[in-house]
């Protein structure tokens, strides 16, 4: 019974946090470029002395669905996506570099090239200043190149190359901020095989009907560990009357 106890107890408890994991994915079924978490538990026994009898539920693998999302077309020329696997490199919101498959870009009021969301976008030099009155090209391989709306019009310009990378997607973590980071805490190196598409936005890559079918069963699960919990306690109640009747 105390086995019993344990499992459907800490079963209850990871079960609460998986649903909390399910329905962050499905609130981010419209972010671009966002990736779907994934969590997965095991029974493991309580070491310690007079603890044979007893285990419990652990969350052994946090990671994330690294599959990519489909590329829908805006016609924005600053909606970029990455061909296959790869990663925009930006400045977190702790100034330390991170990255993100969300490629929706605009130029702030200071001329710097940021994500929608207000994140510097990095080059293989620091971040981009774009000139005002100018017009902004990527290229595929990231080169950011502008042209003067006033004055001498026919004249392009490079300001820089987006920095472009691909780490091992073992050693990415997923941080705080929805950003994902080294688990060294390290800077990965410029990819010079990654490629952008200009005029699209990568989709997430969480399927709504399955989050939602994974909904229905976590809730299910949940209930049947709270009626383990009461069989357990049934039971204790059994056990306790049939003693005091022997007695």
């Amino acid at each position: 019974m105390d086995r019993m106890i344990y499992i459907a107890m800490t079963g209850a408890k990871n079960i609460l946090s998986q649903q909390a994991t399910v329905a962050q994915n499905l609130a981010n079924v419209t972010t671009s470029g966002f990736r779907a978490q994934i969590d997965t538990f095991r029974a493991v026994p309580v070491i310690g002395p007079g603890l044979p009898t007893r285990a419990f539920v652990v969350d052994s693998t946090v990671g994330s669905d690294f599959r990519p999302g489909v590329i829908q077309t805006t016609g924005r020329d600053l909606d970029l996506a990455v061909n296959g696997k790869g990663w925009f490199a930006v400045q977190g919101p702790d100034g330390k570099e991170a990255y993100t498959r969300d490629g929706s870009l605009a130029v702030n009021v200071n001329g710097l090239l940021q994500t929608r969301t207000g994140l510097n976008v990095l080059s293989d030099g620091g971040t981009l200043s774009i000139p005002p009155d100018s017009e902004i090209t990527v290229a595929k391989d990231g080169t950011v190149s502008v042209l003067a709306t006033t004055g001498g019009k026919n004249q392009i310009s490079e300001v820089g190359r987006l920095k472009l990378v691909n780490p091992p997607e073992e050693n990415l973590v997923r941080g705080d901020d929805g950003l994902f980071h080294l688990r060294s805490g390290g800077t990965a190196d410029v990819d010079e095989a990654a490629t952008l598409h200009s005029g699209g936005l990568e989709t997430s890559n969480v399927n709504p009907s399955e989050a939602l079918v994974n909904m229905i069963s976590l809730s299910r699960q949940f209930d049947l560990q709270m009626k383990l919990l009461q069989k357990a306690e049934q039971n204790d109640a059994k056990s306790a009357q049939i003693l005091s009747q022997n007695g």
